[in-house]
């Protein structure tokens, strides 16, 4: 089978080769899925520069978020245990973890909504409670995990402001249905959000990027607001100034959704069985902004390392219209 290799560590476009491999042995508990679609996500630019807080022996596939379909023909959604990863035409999953992939969605879309819409639902939701009414400000909105968190947000009955940077990204965000969209190359963040929110300040704020943005969620956040911090995109980690969470009355909680696999692995499923029900219902349908070929897997891994793409970019292994 082909499959995209990771010998050494760096750039993705610059490591990642692809070859002709043998079909990975399993081990008990696994399934050997066919890949019908691979998503990629940032973590798979950081594993390639092992940057990641797994490190996987090299040499290793990258891929963490699969569509894939069973020997007995099932269509599953799976995250790929490597160093078998997504970006080949098979991959290995834990058969324990296997979840249905909603009728509503393609091969693609399902690829793309595992890993983002858990991760977004559980900030929003279990971490940080975010209530019909309250305003919620994401980061990255053009993004694929800030895409899903603008989405779920509205179809929790939020007002939503999206950060962006650039033009084209701030028109993805609005078609997604931001409310109001801000571009943090142009626009006055802190001070548009405060104009919009009265003076309050967003409720709830969604970060991935870390760095500036995190200091600007700071200055624009609620009494009572609460920061959830998803990941440092932007590769800067803040060192957050606790006195400052104290004067505001803020809260500051991390999200680092894998663990709940092993935490509370029942409440992986309840979410995604609500989001089965939200893609049904089309509040929720995942962004796929590119469907690209096998050959093109490492070009696509470092643009997404690049920061230049919107929503998400997913690998077809097979070929394809997924």
């Amino acid at each position: 089978m082909q499959a995209w290799q990771v010998h050494e560590n760096g750039e993705p476009g610059e490591v990642m080769r692809l070859a002709e491999v043998e079909r990975p042995a399993l081990e008990e508990g696994q399934v050997l899925l066919k890949v019908r679609a691979a998503n990629i996500n940032f973590p798979d630019a950081l594993l390639c520069r092992g940057q990641y807080q797994v490190r996987p022996p090299l040499p290793f596939t990258p891929g963490v978020e699969i569509c894939g379909e069973t020997e007995d023909g099932r269509r599953v959604i799976a995250n790929s245990v490597l160093p078998y990863g997504g970006l080949a035409e098979y991959a290995v999953a834990d058969a324990a973890g296997l979840l249905p992939a909603p009728d509503a969605l393609d091969d693609a879309e399902a690829a793309a909504l595992h890993v983002g819409y858990q991760t977004g639902w559980f900030a929003l939701h279990r971490r940080a409670h975010l209530q019909e009414g309250e305003t919620l400000l994401v980061h990255a909105a053009a993004g694929g995990v800030g895409s899903a968190a603008v989405q779920l947000g509205k179809a929790a009955g939020a007002k939503v402001i999206g950060v962006v940077g650039g033009a084209e990204k701030a028109r993805v965000a609005r078609e997604l249905g931001c409310d109001l969209v801000l571009d943090r190359r142009s626009d006055d963040v802190i001070g548009a959000v405060k104009e919009a929110t009265g003076g309050r300040g967003a409720d709830v704020i969604y970060d991935p990027v870390g760095g500036d943005a995190y200091t600007q969620s700071t200055k624009c956040v609620a009494f009572e607001g609460r920061i959830v911090v998803i990941g440092f995109a932007g590769g800067a980690i803040p060192t957050p100034a606790l006195n400052h969470a104290l004067v505001k009355n803020y809260s500051i909680l991390g999200l680092h959704w894998g663990l709940y696999k092993t935490k509370d692995p029942s409440s992986v499923l309840r979410c995604h069985e609500e989001l089965t029900e939200l893609a049904a219902k089309g509040a929720i349908k995942p962004l796929v902004s590119e469907r690209v070929s096998m050959a093109d897997g490492a070009s696509a891994v470092q643009r997404v390392a690049d920061g230049v793409t919107t929503g998400r970019v997913v690998v077809l292994p097979h070929g394809g219209s997924a």
